[in-house]
């Protein structure tokens, strides 16, 4: 056995462990194919075991490589915790959703006043059942959402904490009847088809969120249609098909559309902190911080009298407040 072992083979390692990709862990850790091969090969020797089963079609894990996954993970959990104390953390890679989304944005910039010693990259991907695959892979740190729409098998492996009851909305193309109210009764919804992000893989926690919203109320989610990526295309999209969109009150301003608030009741949207469970970087520690001081100056976690969250939403909100 060698007297020590390189981190950075470690890295390698794992890279390929989360991805049982080459090219993909290569792509991750923006290395060459090459290289990484070299290193995963360099360990395989120092260690004296095989740690992959490679072939043409697919990489897979041997049983000396299931058991080296949780010490490789340890081992540079210990090294991160080693190069925070003295200053010296990697940078966080934070997804806050879409550009323009107020509550995770305001949550990183108030985190990054808080720890300016530190580096927060910003990241723009909707949705957290698509972010919490790159969490748990270790490719994200941190992300925003709906904690209770994610399927149990992901929570188990995520910490999260609560952020926001974030009032929801209507984006509604010009023209529309209901664009002339300040607010949009829910029950004026009645008889409408809004879009939710039905057949997004990346949100099917905020379109399970739509269904039970919309549930007997006779308001239909809209069928799946081609993802939209960028104001513009949505933008277009939107003006084609003339669909209202479920939202949030902090939507970015869109042209062709105006946003109004739903009430009758006020539907929330649970919004939470999430990151990898035992993830330890200091600048987990700053977003908590800074969740935390908005929740109290913005009241974000005091839901309006009679505002609307599905049950489930309830209990892991309260459970962990």
């Amino acid at each position: 056995m060698p007297a020590h072992l390189d981190p950075r083979l470690l890295r390698a390692f794992l890279a390929v462990a989360e991805e049982l990709h080459f090219t993909r862990a290569a792509a991750r850790l923006f290395v060459a194919q090459q290289a990484l091969s070299r290193d995963v090969r360099r360990l395989e020797r120092e260690l004296g075991a095989e740690l992959f089963v490679r072939t043409t079609r697919q990489v897979t894990l041997t049983a000396d490589g299931e058991r080296l996954v949780p010490h490789a993970r340890r081992a540079l959990a210990a090294q991160d915790d080693l190069l925070a104390a003295f200053g010296q953390a990697r940078p966080l890679l934070v997804d806050v959703n879409s550009p323009g989304l107020g509550t995770g944005t305001r949550v990183l910039e108030r985190a990054r006043e808080l720890a300016r010693e530190y580096e927060f990259m910003a990241r723009y991907e909707s949705g957290l059942t698509g972010a919490a695959a790159d969490l748990l892979a270790g490719r994200l740190d941190a992300s925003f959402g709906r904690f209770a729409g994610l399927d149990p098998a992901l929570r188990a492996g995520l910490e999260h904490q609560p952020v926001r009851y974030e009032p929801m909305a209507v984006l509604l193309p010009e023209g529309h009847p209901l664009a002339e109210l300040d607010r949009v009764p829910l029950a004026a919804l009645a008889g409408e088809t809004v879009y939710a992000g039905a057949g997004n893989p990346r949100t099917p926690e905020w379109t399970d969120l739509a269904h039970q919203l919309f549930r007997d109320r006779d308001i239909a989610v809209a069928a799946p249609a081609p993802l939209a990526v960028g104001h513009e295309e949505f933008r277009r999209i939107m003006a084609k098909t003339r669909t209202p969109v479920l939202a949030v009150i902090d939507f970015p301003d869109m042209p062709g559309a105006v946003l109004r608030p739903l009430t009758d009741p006020v539907p929330l949207s649970p919004v939470s902190l999430v990151w990898r469970r035992g993830l330890a970087h200091p600048g987990i520690s700053a977003l908590r911080r800074a969740a935390a001081e908005l929740a109290v100056a913005e009241n974000w976690l005091r839901p309006p009298a009679g505002g609307w969250i599905p049950a489930s939403d309830k209990v892991t909100m309260r459970l962990h407040n």
